[in-house]
């Protein structure tokens, strides 16, 4: 990393200060005071340096600070939260981990890349906006929900899901039923081919029958 001066050690401090992982241009922009033709030479300098890391379009965090997408995802396209395969994966009801990072959002359908990784938000109508809760900063669906939210893009022909793979040990029957009833009708199919499952866990060894435990 090329040599530090201290007019960039002052601007570390200022960006510090701010107490924020990330930084958009326009954040910058008021802490450098400059133009925003001379701003964008500016940050092109801080990021060669390696002072500045570029994460995304106009979005920059400072080399001593943590990133981590999730969080900056849902406060970049807000409102938003984890959902669909990424909650799933995260509760182990999907044992394979996604290589994107997968929210709801009550906004247009957007893709983007966040430091390296793939992000993708897709839209819920408003009053299926609702069955996330805050964990350790980050906005996620309970797991009912992030399951009703996969079948509903299933049933649109947005997603697939091979429902005798997942894992439905801890799915609490009484929740997804509740939150299901303000769902459209055409995920009923896919709704009454998962209950068959619920409380059970796949086994990989072929012809060999699911794990049944205590359903909740």
């Amino acid at each position: 990393m090329a040599r530090v001066r201290i007019s960039n050690i002052e601007l570390i401090k200022k960006l510090a200060d701010f107490r924020k992982s990330y930084f958009t241009v326009a954040d910058l922009e008021k802490v450098l005071d400059l133009s925003r033709d001379s701003l964008y030479v500016t940050l092109n300098r801080l990021v060669k340096s390696g002072i500045l890391i570029r994460q995304a379009k106009n979005v920059y965090s400072l080399f001593t600070s943590p990133f981590e997408v999730e969080k900056i995802a849902s406060e970049l396209y807000f409102p938003a939260y984890l959902s669909f395969e990424y909650a799933l994966s995260y509760y182990s009801v999907l044992f394979q981990v996604p290589y994107t990072v997968t929210l709801a959002t009550s906004r247009p359908t957007k893709k983007m890349t966040i430091g390296g990784v793939a992000v993708e938000f897709s839209h819920l109508k408003d009053e299926l906006f609702f069955g996330y809760t805050l964990k350790q900063g980050k906005y996620i669906a309970e797991k009912e929900k992030a399951l009703l939210d996969q079948l509903y893009m299933v049933s649109m022909g947005k997603r697939s899901i091979d429902i005798e793979e997942l894992d439905f040990r801890d799915i609490d029957k009484r929740k997804l039923e509740e939150y299901a009833r303000k769902f459209p009708a055409q995920i009923k199919p896919l709704l009454r081919a998962t209950k068959e499952y619920l409380g059970t866990t796949p086994i990989t060894l072929e012809g060999a029958e699911r794990v049944h435990w205590k359903s909740k």
